[in-house]
């Protein structure tokens, strides 16, 4: 063997190891068992994938998107895009388009719970196993999805909230910006702010209207808080891209006094918690959620594999840590592995 030829073996063989590795990460992280976990690997004939999230102009849902592709890449999944584009309707249309065609798996995060339903059902109905990321299609009673996977949403709004009323000892102007209102991650959000401020009867919640996780939307409102409220002394935000252009608004008006929060836990975010520009955000694992699917719908194929019977839970709730200044600089690691 030439020293070339060892060179890219060896090249090889650490390749394969770090990607074993990571993919062991994964599947754990998604509640895998251990025996399933062994037996799932790349599949061994080439898999066609929809996926579709709510919008890919959200960082969250880009982030998403590269995982879903880097991870189906390792598993010979070919993965097919159907953007969301931040508008119920229009997702429609797109996930109406994905249920004409045939597909060995799909994948997807509604842009609000109850507006996917039939094509959804459609799809189900042929036989395609359907994994559900980060917010309901429907109630998990009223749809046969093959996997639910998603965070925490009312501990990730109760984690942050809670940071920021203790930065501020429990007494202060609070102002909530809502995602969308029909999205279930964006409802659990507000039950986790509301199950904290109501603890503190000296936190004024001054308002908590929804943005839609538009930044243009985000702008508009914070424009009109930091003129109708001379005090606000926190905010929490339902994603980070609401939270770093409300800062914008902020810095503009000299008003950086103010505590901020956010969720997602975006590189962005990130890189502003460490600079002190947010206060603290928390991870919502689009890697982990998007890998994850890849990896519950390799199983499905596969495997056969079905949920709740010792192969990938039917619900699988994927938490991420708060970030503050002391663990940022691992949080961005593990994102730019996919890992989380």
């Amino acid at each position: 063997m030439s020293g070339k030829d060892f060179s890219t073996t060896r090249r090889d063989l650490l390749q394969a190891a770090a990607t074993a590795g990571a993919a062991s990460a994964l599947l754990s992280g998604i509640g895998v068992s251990p025996a399933l976990a062994a037996e799932t690997g790349r599949s061994e004939k080439p898999l066609k994938a929809a996926f579709s999230n709510a919008g890919l102009q959200a960082t969250w849902c880009a982030q998403g998107k590269q995982a879903a592709e880097w991870w189906g890449k390792l598993f010979n999944v070919e993965v097919t895009w159907f953007d969301g584009q931040l508008d119920a309707v229009k997702q429609r249309a797109a996930i109406d388009n994905m249920a004409s065609q045939k597909w060995d798996f799909v994948a997807i995060q509604a842009f609000g719970i109850g507006t996917l339903t039939q094509p959804v059902q459609k799809m189900i109905d042929a036989g395609i196993p359907v994994i559900d990321m980060d917010t309901l299609i429907a109630p998990l009673d009223q749809i046969n999805v093959h996997a639910f996977l998603a965070p925490d949403n009312e501990f990730m709004g109760a984690s942050v909230t809670q940071a920021l009323v203790n930065a501020l000892g429990g007494k202060g102007k609070v102002i909530m910006t809502q995602g969308a209102l029909g999205h279930t991650g964006a409802q659990g959000r507000a039950k986790g702010f509301e199950s904290v401020v109501k603890q503190y009867p000296n936190i004024e919640v001054l308002d908590t209207q929804p943005a839609d996780w538009d930044v243009s939307k985000t702008a508009r409102l914070w424009e009109t808080y930091l003129t109708k409220y001379p005090q606000i002394d926190a905010a929490f935000f339902h994603n980070d891209d609401m939270a770093l252009a409300a800062y914008n608004i902020m810095k503009a008006h000299n008003r950086t006094n103010i505590l901020i929060g956010g969720v997602d836990a975006m590189p962005p975010a990130i890189q502003a918690v460490a600079e002190g520009r947010m206060f603290a955000t928390v991870r919502n694992p689009s890697c982990r959620i998007h890998g994850g699917a890849i990896v519950a719908g390799v199983a499905a194929v596969t495997a056969g594999e079905k949920t709740g019977q010792g192969g990938i839970p039917k619900n699988v709730v994927t938490d991420g840590p708060v970030v503050t200044k002391a663990n940022a600089p691992g949080m961005q690691w593990m994102e730019d592995h996919f890992l989380i």
